[in-house]
């Protein structure tokens, strides 16, 4: 196994670790696995391309342990009341769509692989579900909106943005499969 694809297992390990750290209130050590995890997200594809170790397994399970790692943050922000609903919807109704896109274009032949949109949308919501860790995640803001709402907003907003930009640009195939 390749030094990346050990770093993006390690991601997926410390989600037990996690949950274990939310669900006994130690807010401060959840905020430093989900933190040290956001990490090795960044390392790791870096490491693949600066030494040519960019894996089929790589590819698959990077996006996977980063989507399970947010998931498993926003199942506990529901519970907790620091995210809404809809917004956890939202990522996931996102993440369901995109994911049945890039199956539909693999069955024709295309590959449809991250860009810049999704990047952007992963780097949103990890400093989010980061902002939201922090022991002032509950804090009004100025305009009276509580920090944690204003970090989920803009979850929702990117990754909207996000899956729109994926539904736009490869509406060809849609349209060719339907």
């Amino acid at each position: 196994m390749t030094v990346p694809n050990i770093l993006t297992m390690s991601r997926v390990a410390v989600i037990p670790f996690f949950v274990v750290s939310m669900a006994m209130d130690w807010r401060l050590a959840a905020l430093v696995l989900f933190a040290a995890a956001s990490l090795t997200d960044m390392l790791d594809g870096y490491l693949a391309r600066k030494m040519g170790q960019v894996t089929k397994f790589g590819k698959f399970m990077d996006p996977l342990a980063d989507k399970l790692l947010v998931f498993a943050a926003m199942v506990f922000f529901l519970s907790e009341g620091t995210m809404a609903a809809w917004v956890a919807l939202l990522v996931l109704a996102r993440e369901f769509i995109i994911s049945s896109l890039r199956m539909v274009a693999a069955a024709s032949g295309t590959v449809i692989a991250a860009d810049w949109s999704g990047k952007v949308k992963t780097t949103v919501q990890i400093a989010c579900v980061l902002i939201i860790l922090t022991p002032w995640h509950d804090t009004a803001l100025s305009s009276g909106i509580r920090l944690c709402d204003a970090a989920s907003w803009l979850i929702a907003a990117v990754t909207l943005w996000s899956g729109l930009d994926y539904l736009i640009r490869y509406r060809k195939i849609l349209r060719d499969e339907f």
